[in-house]
């Protein structure tokens, strides 16, 4: 048997250098941490937003005291986005529907 002879292409070897060399970066030099925390940012937004909907249909077909409970769940789903100006608003509608509804505070 003759020894046969592999024809490598130069240009493929460096494009996969390259391409593994990115993907090492990405993966130990912070981009994946940093995409996780931008992705789990909005997710946080998108339940936020999520909870203001759902008290704005407890306002327009809820009580007194589903107005207090559900501006307390958009409080917490705004302090864990980590939106304090948000979370402050929203714990001040909280504090006033709770009154409304007799919840001493």
């Amino acid at each position: 048997m003759a020894d046969e002879k592999t024809n490598s292409n130069p240009l493929a070897g460096v494009v996969g250098l390259i391409v593994l060399v990115g993907l090492a970066w990405f993966y130990f030099g912070g981009g994946l941490e940093q995409e996780t925390d931008r992705t789990m940012a909005k997710i946080h937004d998108k339940v936020a937003a999520d909870a203001v909907e759902q008290y704005n249909i407890t306002v327009r077909s809820g009580s007194a005291m589903d107005r207090c409970v559900h501006a307390g769940i958009v409080a917490a789903a705004y302090l864990q986005a980590k939106n304090e100006a948000y979370y402050k608003r929203w714990k001040d509608t909280e504090d006033a529907d709770c009154k409304a509804a007799g919840v001493p505070r």
